[in-house]
């Protein structure tokens, strides 16, 4: 049988490859250099643009842009469609494409005051441009407020201990902000104490696990959990919520979505010293010890035979199953659908916004800018390989393939946990600590997404300085822009979509928008250098670019075009009128999707074509 290793040796190679020689390359093509003043320090405010020490941004920026989607895709994917393709295309994607699309975003981002790649775009090719990519962003981002929320609450109910270890571990990084920034306390012994009592705080959760309402079947949480609102009854009164063990909202999951969309509202709207930076910093050494562990425990497991289990693919995961997947019943053909499947696992829009968003705004200096866009992006592809090792050991392809997210985030868990063996750890303790894993991901990705969306509705409509408006006095356009009223009416929205039931709908224009999102990163980043220099090549970002909105425009058509129109409505696979109206509405959201990027793409292309054609003079970037 095949051993988990050569998924890990493979992603190891391939990635040193690229981050040695492909992003030393890149660096010096957009000409990195400490001696510019980069936007951090140029507009320091103590609010937004903060510099920050590197490894507390590469905490920050890894922990936001690696949510949950790397973990499910490749699992979804290895399930459907064997563990194969679902590796190349990680190994392949993610140092070509993937690392590129973060790296060249934060660049061009350093170089435009640390603005988005809306107001990027908008430079060049006008304000139309301009608003149709912030207009687009912005859309994805209530969409990833939502999915994170939602998945977080999922994760919450099947490991309630990784529920209290989350309480503690934000309750540490709020003293830990006030003990770097308000009391300057020296930063490696802070470092050690308080990453301490994050550990601690995993003992804690595992020993005092937490939920908000009782199980719907008993005997699911852990033995000594503690319900806290069990006094309010069985929670089936909830918006969503439902009493069948096999719903996704049961009362426990619908009512952690809205507690972590408030905690997300919140935490958007703080000073970033208060609680992203640190936060994010002390989650970081959790994420590697979780990615880093994992890999580790893979290594020493195979080679001294330690884990629990034999470290090798379960028979139930084939190498390879076919174009059209594993359900011959309901074909799902490789190709476009495994790139749109596993997404951020090689390649994410979002990414964009939090390379163009927050962390360029905290860049201290600009060579800082190669570990952490091109390394930051690295990082997740060793996410998803983790993911797809979790899946090669603990098997059941059909649960992980026909769950969905139900079945997937509780495979890596469980999968985790076996693996961690390796290294000692009980898989009583290991399963809760890869849970716990999993959900500082989505956590610091939920309220980064919900700032984030901020920054476009300030750029949208227009605002003097970043993050002064608080929103509670003037007219309209300040509350839709305003710090604290903003992210109410992106989680407001986001909480109506995941209630409404029709979750699935919700990950599907996630998993599209995400990657049109990418594809329209990529042509910002082409313009930009188009505009840049005459000698600029354009191979780097522009055949990315081409392979994503390729890839996308075919997976939203599949989507659209087969599984609604065609199964759903033509066919009569929508029996209810419920059902039917869900399927016109994917429809029409996918065609909307469609329109908006390839209007951007086509927009772009006249500016490229104008540029290098000699019709106009290219604009020289600037950071004024």
């Amino acid at each position: 049988m095949t051993q988990v290793i050569w998924i890990v040796a493979a992603v190891l190679i391939t990635f040193s490859v690229g981050y040695v020689g492909y992003s030393r390359y890149l660096s010096q093509f957009v000409g990195l250099s400490d001696e510019r003043e980069t936007p951090a320090h140029k507009y320091e405010d103590g609010q937004e643009y903060v510099p920050s020490k590197k490894p507390v941004l590469l905490g920050h920026h890894f922990s936001s842009i690696a949510g949950g989607a790397p973990i499910v895709g490749p699992i979804t994917a290895g399930a459907i469609w064997g563990w194969v393709p679902a590796l190349a295309w990680i190994a392949i994607g993610n140092p070509l494409m993937g690392a590129v699309h973060d790296f060249i975003s934060l660049s061009g981002s350093m170089r435009h005051e640390g603005k988005s790649i809306g107001y990027i775009i908008g430079e060049y090719v006008g304000e139309r441009g301009k608003n149709l990519l912030l207009w687009f962003a912005f859309l994805t981002i209530i969409l990833v407020v939502g999915v994170f929320a939602l998945v977080v609450g999922i994760v919450l109910n099947a490991f309630p201990s990784a529920a209290t270890a989350s309480f503690v571990y934000i309750a540490l990084a709020v003293v830990f902000g006030i003990y770097l920034y308000q009391f300057d306390a020296p930063f490696i012994p802070g470092t050690v104490v308080f990453v301490a009592g994050v550990f601690a705080g995993v003992w804690f959760g595992i020993n005092n696990p937490m939920a908000l309402f009782p199980a719907v079947e008993a005997g699911t949480y852990p033995e000594g959990t503690i319900v806290l609102l069990g006094f309010l009854g069985n929670g089936a009164w909830l918006p969503g919520a439902s009493m069948d063990p096999s719903a996704i909202l049961t009362p426990n999951v619908a009512a952690w979505v809205p507690t972590i969309l408030i905690y997300a509202a919140i935490a958007s709207a703080l000073p970033v010293w208060t609680l992203l930076q640190p936060r994010d910093y002390l989650s970081s050494f959790l994420l590697y010890a979780g990615v880093g562990g994992a890999l580790l425990a893979i290594i020493v497991g195979t080679v001294f035979g330690t884990s629990s289990e034999p470290l090798v693919v379960d028979s139930s995961i084939a190498a390879f199953e076919g174009f059209l997947g594993v359900d011959a019943v309901a074909p799902f053909p490789l190709f476009p659908m495994l790139f749109v499947t596993i997404a951020c696992g090689t390649i994410s829009g979002f990414h964009s916004l939090v390379s163009s968003g927050t962390t360029a705004k905290q860049l201290n200096q600009e060579s800082d800018a190669r570990l952490i866009g091109y390394g930051g992006m690295l990082g997740e592809g060793l996410l998803a390989a983790v993911a797809l090792s979790t899946l090669a050991v603990a098997g059941g392809a059909s649960a992980a393939a026909g769950g969905g997210i139900g079945g997937a985030l509780p495979n890596f868990a469980s999968g985790g946990g076996v693996i961690l063996t390796s290294l000692g750890l009980p898989v009583e303790y290991g399963a809760p600590f890869m849970a716990l894993v999993l959900v500082s991901f989505l956590l610091t990705s939920t309220d980064t997404a919900a700032r984030l969306g901020r920054y476009m509705m300030e750029e949208i409509i227009g605002m003097p300085g970043s993050g002064t408006d608080t929103g509670l006095s003037g007219g309209v356009s300040s509350f839709a822009r305003g710090r604290y009223t903003n992210p109410v009416i992106q989680c407001g929205i986001a909480y109506v979509l995941v209630i409404s039931g029709e979750w699935a709908t919700l990950w599907t224009l996630f998993g599209g928008a995400n990657q049109l999102l990418a594809a329209l990163a990529l042509l910002t980043a082409t313009v930009w250098l188009a505009n840049w220099d005459d000698s600029k090549q354009l191979i780097s970002t522009g055949v990315p670019m081409a392979v994503m909105v390729t890839i996308t425009i075919l997976g939203l058509s599949w989507v659209a075009f087969k599984e609604q129109l065609y199964d759903q409505l033509i066919q009569g696979g929508a029996g209810g009128l419920g059902a039917q109206v869900s399927a016109s509405v994917r429809i029409v959201l996918a065609l909307v999707l469609m329109y908006l990027a390839l209007s951007l793409v086509q927009i772009g292309y006249q500016n490229i074509s104008s540029v290098r054609g000699g019709s106009q003079p290219a604009a020289e970037p600037s950071d004024d």
